[in-house]
């Protein structure tokens, strides 16, 4: 124990003063007059330290807030309660009360501060705005023209891929989609995002892709700067399609990293077939284009249907286990009427 060399009080001193008399007059915590907040004018996200967030308006401007704070060094902070009052909608005044240890004493300090609402653009609309894209998604097809269905499906997928991949990364979006003759165009914001989406989507449906590159100018360090283009040229066969096999009816159930599953017209049995032979599949009867035919009776391992196109009554064989309505999917092939699960 020492004696303060201010008011003579003995206890742990601290260059010669009590804890009382060191901090006096010290402002242990400090903020701005006035902090200024970024929102994006188009996504409304705020600019907090060195990312753009999600927020509340009031909590972005606590956030804001507790990144400004300045407090005496060697103190350390505990908590920081806030109230929030708004002024008008752009300006916002902050109460901070911080409790925090200095030369293990709890100590408190009370500070205030505006935090006033900037808008603004973030690079990542900016760029959207502007249109920037590194990358060129093709979405295609094996015949002529890219069925409808598939149109859809795969621009839902990438957009939903995106959105989740952009929910972590701000860099990743969609820039533009662009039906064009035969097919779509996606604009993606990243090379990465390009490359990753065609693998993926060529690994659902089996299909082939490409990737060109083109020369668009130089970086600001002198280095040359592309675009790339990923074609993802579809396969005649989709999910749900009649296709011939070694000469065989079968339904194309499922397409896995390229490779195939197949179930028998005939025997209703699944066979599997490697990407490598995926080529050989000749579509018979498109998935929307299979025929509606009424069931007339039901028994064990077949059903009687009245003929698509004649109306006459034939058997037709089923699975077993399967559950049959009021009308199913058949396929002609060869004038031969099967059923197809």
């Amino acid at each position: 124990m020492m004696f303060c060399v201010k008011c003579g009080k003995e206890e742990i001193t601290f260059d010669g003063l009590c804890i009382d008399c060191f901090l006096d007059g010290k402002q242990l915590a400090s903020l701005p007059q006035y902090i200024d907040l970024e929102r994006c004018a188009s996504c409304e996200e705020f600019h907090v330290g060195h990312r753009w967030l999600i927020r509340e308006i009031t909590e972005a401007a606590k956030d804001a807030v507790e990144n400004k704070l300045a407090v005496i060094p060697g103190m350390r902070v505990m908590s920081i309660g806030m109230l929030v009052t708004e002024q008008d909608e752009k300006n916002f005044l902050v109460n901070a009360d911080v409790e925090g240890e200095l030369l293990g004493n709890i100590v408190t300090a009370l500070c205030e501060t505006t935090v006033r609402i900037k808008n603004n653009v973030c690079q990542r609309c900016s760029r959207q705005l502007g249109n920037y894209y590194e990358a060129t998604l093709q979405i295609r097809s094996g015949t002529k023209d890219l069925d409808q269905h598939i149109r859809d499906e795969t621009v839902r997928y990438v957009r939903d891929r995106i959105e989740s991949m952009g929910s972590v990364n701000r860099q990743i979006f969609l820039t533009k989609v662009e039906e064009v003759p035969g097919g779509v165009d996606m604009l993606l914001s990243s090379i990465s995002l390009g490359k990753s989406l065609a693998k993926e989507l060529a690994d659902m449906y089996g299909a082939e892709t490409k990737e060109a590159a083109k020369l668009i100018g130089k970086t600001n360090d002198g280095n040359d700067m592309y675009r790339l283009t990923y074609l993802v040229r579809m396969p005649e066969y989709h999910l749900g399609d009649v296709v011939m096999h070694n000469g065989m009816p079968y339904k194309l159930s499922g397409v896995s990293k390229g490779n195939g599953k197949l179930i028998g017209l005939n025997d209703f049995r699944e066979t599997s077939i490697r990407s490598s032979d995926m080529h050989s599949l000749k579509v018979h009867t498109k998935k929307d284009d299979l025929k509606k035919a009424t069931v007339v009776s039901i028994s064990k391992g077949e059903i009687q249907i009245l003929h698509p196109s004649n109306y006459s009554t034939i058997d037709v064989k089923v699975p077993s286990g399967a559950v049959i309505g009021e009308t199913v999917d058949v396929a002609d092939v060869d004038d031969v009427i099967f059923y197809v699960p």
